[in-house]
């Protein structure tokens, strides 16, 4: 099994392509780079760049609205809103601590600074300033970061696989994980409008559009049951409400009826309706998670579930609790089980 990593100096503007995990001979290449990161099918509705475009909206209103950004504002589709409000842009270069003090220090002074860089790096690199400067002051900074969980193929080095495990720890911090397009464009508006440090996760470029065919608003702080089913209930967020949906329809064929509640906000948790609907119909009980198996959105509802004294049969899709390779991202999204196809299978199997 081939495994190409690269090392922590990369960014988001490196060229050239890495090479592909092995695969099936007969199957077509698949290739990927850090410039390459969409997540939309062959096909796939899609909308481009919903967090800047959101963004640079609410900027025409907003005149205390400001723009920062580490090196990666075209990685992030920040470098929208530094196209048409660059007085209110601020770029830091490659210095992320240095980025979330800054922002602290706009916060102070009355403007309400969108801070982005890749989630690694604010999980990692940043944590304690973030903490210490930003959450611990209640500042109004809003911490919105491209490639969560496993949406490069660059490796561990890039790879955010467990920042809201690293983020859900930290007192007074809002965690948010929105699906699709939709979700992003309400959620940077609800951010906005909220008071108080956030951290968002978000989709960059060509973001898949899905949740315009449903009755859905995103609101923080409140899950939504997206569609309801008899036989099992998958309870997710970010992207994998995406896959759970695309799972749920194509195990229809099997006569198999799957209901989904996506937690767009993952802090605070909606408990009462994550209890409320895990506890109906004795239903089996998955939570689906771009992230680690370790600290996320499933840890997370068991404990609540358990606190509620709800127990159904409950499993988990999530990334393993390891370093994972590099290489295309279809390849990968099977191999770690978080394809819509991977999720049917675990479900059916479940079943």
């Amino acid at each position: 099994m081939s495994r190409v990593r690269r090392g922590p100096w990369a960014r988001g503007g490196a060229a050239g392509s890495l090479a592909t995990v092995n695969q099936d001979p007969s199957r077509p290449r698949l290739t990927t780079s850090a410039m390459i990161a969409s997540i939309a099918a062959e096909g796939q509705r899609t909308t481009s760049a919903p967090f800047g475009r959101a963004l640079v909206e609410i900027g025409k209103q907003r005149p205390d609205i400001v723009g920062m950004s580490a090196d990666l504002s075209k990685y992030t589709d920040m470098h929208i809103f530094a196209n048409a409000y660059p007085d209110r842009f601020y770029q830091m270069g490659m210095a992320e601590q240095n980025l979330m003090l800054a922002a602290a220090g706009m916060a102070h002074e009355g403007f309400v600074p969108f801070v982005t860089t890749y989630a690694v790096f604010a999980s990692r690199r940043t944590y304690d300033f973030i903490s210490q400067g930003v959450a611990e002051e209640g500042l109004n900074v809003k911490i919105c970061c491209a490639l969560p969980g496993l949406t490069t193929g660059y490796g561990p080095s890039h790879q955010a696989t467990e920042d809201i495990a690293i983020f859900r720890g930290m007192p007074d911090l809002t965690i948010v994980d929105p699906c699709d397009a939709l979700d992003i464009e309400e959620a940077t508006q609800a951010i906005a409008a909220h008071e108080g440090p956030v951290y968002m996760r978000i989709l960059r470029g060509n973001v898949p559009l899905v949740l315009d065919e449903y009755d859905y608003k995103f609101e923080l702080g409140k899950a939504k049951l997206i569609r309801d089913g008899k036989d099992a209930l998958i309870i997710s967020s970010g992207l994998m409400t995406m896959r759970a949906l695309e799972a749920a329809e194509a195990l229809k064929s099997d006569n198999v009826d799957v209901g989904v509640l996506h937690v767009p906000t993952i802090k605070p948790l909606d408990e009462a309706t994550i209890a409320r609907e895990a506890g109906r119909g004795g239903r089996l009980v998955t939570v689906a998670e771009n992230h680690s198996v370790i600290g996320g959105l499933g840890e997370a509802v068991a404990a609540s579930l358990l606190r509620a004294d709800v127990v159904p049969k409950f499993r988990q899709i999530a990334l393993p609790d390891e370093f994972l390779d590099a290489g295309a991202l279809p390849t990968l999204h099977d191999r770690y089980g978080i394809s819509a196809a991977a999720v049917a299978r675990q479900i059916k199997q479940w079943l």
